[in-house]
């Protein structure tokens, strides 16, 4: 609830000059900002992540309860055309999700608590309408490596001994779409994106008929950004 609140207050504060930007005949800010070739930026938000798991077998399925992260990371940019930008988007995205398998009378043995930081290396082009007085909306997507500091895929120790263990790289795909605001001083970008990974990320357990990965044929993340650029 901090979190949203804090965002919400932030908002608040940015709306007299985003209501600004809709005026029928806006002074126009920013006016060179999308025709510089190279263009750079930093982003703040949050962040929902889930799995996808595909089964051996048909069985109950195992719940994930999600709980909210925080993303952080720089932009650079690299200008195509009017309507055409390259980004890459290197970001620290940190999440953590909880497990609960089905089958087992403990919860020790049920809840597998399963925290991320993501190094997330992203290569996006951005398709861009036509700008409309101090405001441009965009679709984006491309693919993007992810490097998962808490995989735990080297660890000797599995979910017997209470260690669920991920693969350190994932590849994903994303998509998305924002709105870019010229105010003022600056170029701020509320957007929305997706991400899908492209690979399986269990690394599975040294039983092969282990009661958490054994009839799991893959487990894939998926999840939500909301990120507030500043450029």
């Amino acid at each position: 609830m901090r979190k949203w609140f804090f965002i919400s207050v932030g908002l608040l504060f940015l709306m007299p000059s985003l209501h600004a930007q809709f005026n029928e005949r806006p002074i126009l800010n920013k006016e060179n900002e999308d025709k510089k070739f190279l263009n750079w930026g930093y982003f703040l938000g949050f962040n929902q992540y889930d799995f996808k798991f595909d089964y051996e077998e048909n069985a109950r399925d195992v719940l994930v309860d999600k709980t909210l992260g925080f993303n952080v990371g720089l932009i650079g940019e690299l200008r195509i055309n009017n309507f055409l930008d390259l980004r890459f988007e290197p970001g620290l995205h940190y999440t953590s999700r909880n497990l609960g398998f089905p089958g087992f009378d403990e919860e020790r043995d049920a809840i597998r608590e399963v925290k991320s930081t993501y190094i997330n290396f992203p290569l996006l082009l951005k398709v861009s309408a036509k700008r409309f007085g101090n405001w441009k909306p965009f679709l984006i997507g491309g693919g993007s490596t992810s490097l998962n500091l808490g995989s735990n895929e080297d660890s000797l120790d599995d979910n017997s001994s209470g260690t669920f263990r991920m693969k350190k790289w994932v590849y994903n795909y994303e998509l998305g779409f924002g709105i870019d605001f010229y105010l003022e001083y600056f170029k701020f970008t509320p957007s929305i994106r997706g991400v899908f990974a492209l690979t399986d990320e269990l690394v599975r357990d040294a039983d092969p008929n282990s009661p958490w990965t054994g009839n799991i044929d893959g487990m894939r993340t998926r999840g939500l950004f909301v990120n507030f650029t500043f450029e």
